[in-house]
C-alpha cells in the first residue's frame, strides 16, 4: 500500500513512499529514490532547469571490480543510472559471466537480443542480466554483449551459466543464425520446419514478392 502525503496552501508537496517528493515554492524539486534530481528556478520569471544525473556508485564499482579481475577482457560500453553495459570477446565470455554471478549476484539472464550489423560485418549479441537475490539490484539492467562473424556465426553458449537463456538463445540461433556451441537444441522452434530462407532478422532478408 502507497502511503502518498498532498498538502497545499501556495506551497504544494507530494511524498510518497516510493521515495519520489515533488515540492513547489517557486521553485521547483523533484527527487526519485534512483537519486536523480531535477530543480526549477523560477524567481526570475524564467525557468532554469537543472537536471543532476545519479552518481552511478553500484554502476562504476561494478566496473572498476571487472576491470581489475579482467583488465584485459572487458570493455565499458556505457554506465547509466540502473544500467551498465559492457563488451566481451567470445572466447571470454563464459569466464565474466560465472564471475558476474558468483560475486555480483547476478543470477540470471532476464533476456537475450541480437542485432545484425552488416556494413560491420558482425552480429551482436547481448544478455541482459539480472539478480533475484540482492534487492538493491532488482532495479538493475547489466548487458553483457559480445560479437561474431555474421557469415561464420558461432558463440559459447551461456547456458552453464544461467539456465533461463535455453529458449533467448534458441531464438537467437532461429532469427539471426547463431550457433551456441554447448546448446543441446540448437533447432527452430518458431519457424516452420520447412524453412529454407535465410534467418528473418538479418538486415538482408527480404519477403518474398515485394
Amino acid at each position: 500500500m502507497t502511503d502518498t502525503k498532498i498538502e497545499s496552501n501556495n506551497n504544494t508537496k507530494i511524498e510518497s513512499n516510493n521515495n519520489t517528493k515533488i515540492e513547489s515554492n517557486n521553485n521547483t524539486k523533484i527527487e526519485s529514490n534512483n537519486n536523480t534530481k531535477i530543480e526549477s528556478n523560477n524567481n526570475s520569471g524564467s525557468s532554469n532547469l537543472q537536471i543532476v544525473e545519479s552518481d552511478l556508485k553500484i554502476e562504476k564499482s561494478f566496473y572498476s571490480e571487472l576491470s581489475s579481475q579482467f583488465p584485459d577482457k572487458v570493455q565499458l560500453v556505457y554506465t547509466k543510472p540502473n544500467r551498465i553495459k559492457i563488451y566481451v570477446r567470445p572466447e571470454n565470455i563464459i569466464e565474466v559471466a560465472f564471475f558476474l554471478k558468483s560475486h555480483f549476484g547476478l543470477d540470471h539472464a532476464e533476456s537475450v537480443c541480437g542485432t545484425d550489423y552488416p556494413n560491420e560485418n558482425v552480429i551482436e549479441v547481448i544478455y541482459h542480466l539480472n539478480s533475484y537475490s540482492r534487492e538493491e539490484l532488482f532495479q538493475m539492467i547489466f548487458a553483457l554483449s559480445t560479437k561474431t562473424d555474421r557469415n561464420s556465426s558461432y558463440l559459447p553458449s551461456l547456458l552453464p551459466v544461467f539456465k533461463s537463456v535455453e529458449y533467448h538463445e534458441r531464438e537467437t540461433y532461429e532469427m539471426l543464425g547463431v550457433y551456441f556451441k554447448g546448446h543441446p537444441r540448437n533447432e527452430r522452434f518458431l519457424l516452420p520446419e520447412d524453412w529454407a530462407d535465410i534467418p528473418p532478422l538479418k538486415k538482408d532478408f527480404r519477403i518474398k514478392g515485394r
